[in-house]
C-alpha cells in the first residue's frame, strides 16, 4: 500500500488553525498525517514572505527535506503557501497545491493599507512586489495539480475572481461571505471531494 500523501493546512489573516475545525470534522480523519501550522502575522505586520519561511520550517520539522505533501492555503494562507511553493523551494516536493479565496492577483480591499505598518496586507495588493514576482513565473506551478476555490460574492477578496490561480482549475464556491468559505456545507462539500480525490 501506498504511503499517505501528508495534507498541509495553511490559515489566512486574522485567523489560526482553528479555522479549518468544521473541515477537519468532516475530513474525519480521511488525510492523516495533517499539518496545521500556526503562523503569526503580527496583526498584520510581517511580510508573507517572512511568513512562507515560517512555513517552510514547520514542514520541515513535520516531514524532513523531501517528503511529498499536499497543501490547502485559505486566503492569505493560499498566498504564503504559493510563496514557499514559488520563491522557497517547495515546487519539487508538492503535488496538490488547493488555493481557497486567495488574492493570488490582489484585492482591492488591500489598497487603503500601508505597507510601514501591515506589510502583510500590503503584500496582497493588486500589483504588489510580491505578487509581481509571483506571476512572472508560472513554471513551479504548471508542473504540479493546482486547484482554485473562489466566492463570486467575496468582499475580502474583492473583486470574488480575483482570488484564482493563473493556472490549474477553478471552481464557484456558493456561499455569500469570505468568512463562510471554512464552514458552510455547501462550500466543505467540494472542498472535500477535492481533498479526498485519488
Amino acid at each position: 500500500m501506498a504511503e499517505a500523501v501528508p495534507l498541509v493546512l495553511i490559515h489566512g489573516l486574522w485567523d489560526t488553525p482553528k479555522v479549518f475545525r468544521s473541515l477537519l470534522r468532516d475530513l474525519d480523519h480521511r488525510r492523516d498525517p495533517l499539518l496545521l501550522p500556526h503562523l503569526p502575522h503580527g496583526l498584520g505586520s510581517r511580510p508573507l514572505l517572512d511568513l512562507a519561511q515560517r512555513l517552510d520550517q514547520a514542514i520541515a520539522t513535520a516531514f524532513g527535506p523531501e517528503q511529498p505533501i499536499d497543501l490547502l492555503g485559505f486566503s492569505m494562507g493560499g498566498v504564503i503557501a504559493r510563496s514557499w511553493i514559488q520563491l522557497l523551494g517547495g515546487a519539487p516536493r508538492t503535488r496538490r497545491f488547493i488555493s481557497v479565496a486567495s488574492p493570488h492577483r490582489g484585492t482591492l480591499a488591500a489598497l487603503p493599507w500601508p505597507r510601514t505598518w501591515l506589510a502583510s496586507i500590503a503584500d496582497m495588493k493588486p500589483g504588489s512586489s510580491l505578487l509581481e514576482r509571483l506571476n512572472a513565473d508560472l513554471d513551479p506551478l504548471r508542473r504540479m495539480d493546482c486547484c482554485s476555490f473562489y466566492c463570486p460574492t467575496d468582499l475580502t477578496v474583492f473583486p470574488g475572481w480575483l482570488g484564482v490561480l493563473p493556472v490549474g482549475r477553478h471552481q464557484p464556491l456558493p456561499v455569500l461571505r469570505h468568512d463562510r468559505l471554512m464552514a458552510a456545507p455547501q462550500a466543505l462539500q467540494p472542498l472535500l471531494a477535492e481533498l479526498l480525490r485519488p
